[in-house]
């Protein structure tokens, strides 16, 4: 903060008087001025560049703790409260499962039809008796639904 002070007001006063003013080194108001940010800092940037690629990679799924032991696995020392506190700064989240929604289930019954086949799914003819099925494949994307029809 005093640093940003001297080299805002550098034009106006001289360096020097204003870092004995300030109580602090001139060498370390131009250390900050060749690099501003400090070791730990560029390690943080580092590190959540490694993070964001790792979540990426996971399909964007991964929270803090597997990300974490992907770091561990890739070489990288660092302890799990950093990793969280880095994917805090960054936005990453883990994707959480499935919540149902609250709300009435069930509605109408469905209509039952008789059972014409009776069990008996060994047929003579082709196209006297077919059978289907339907379900549903949740994706990130959203739904997909699967219908199979199958002449016996």
């Amino acid at each position: 903060m005093k640093y940003a002070f001297v080299a805002e007001h550098r034009l106006q006063y001289s360096v020097r008087r204003m870092c004995r003013c300030l109580n602090i080194h001139p060498s370390g108001f131009y250390a900050w001025i060749k690099n501003p940010l400090s070791h730990r800092a560029r390690e943080d940037a580092r590190q959540t560049k490694l993070l964001k690629e790792a979540w990426n990679d996971s399909g964007k799924v991964y929270g803090y703790r597997k990300l974490h032991d992907d770091l561990v696995e890739q070489g990288e020392v660092s302890c799990p409260n950093r990793i969280a506190r880095l994917t805090r700064l960054a936005g990453i989240r883990a994707q959480i499962g499935y919540k149902r929604k609250p709300g009435k289930y069930g509605g109408r019954p469905s209509v039952v039809v008789d059972n014409t086949l009776d069990r008996q799914f060994d047929v003579a003819v082709p196209d006297t008796a077919w059978v289907s099925d339907i379900t549903y494949i949740k994706t990130y994307e959203g739904f997909l639904y699967l219908a199979v029809v199958i002449d016996l």
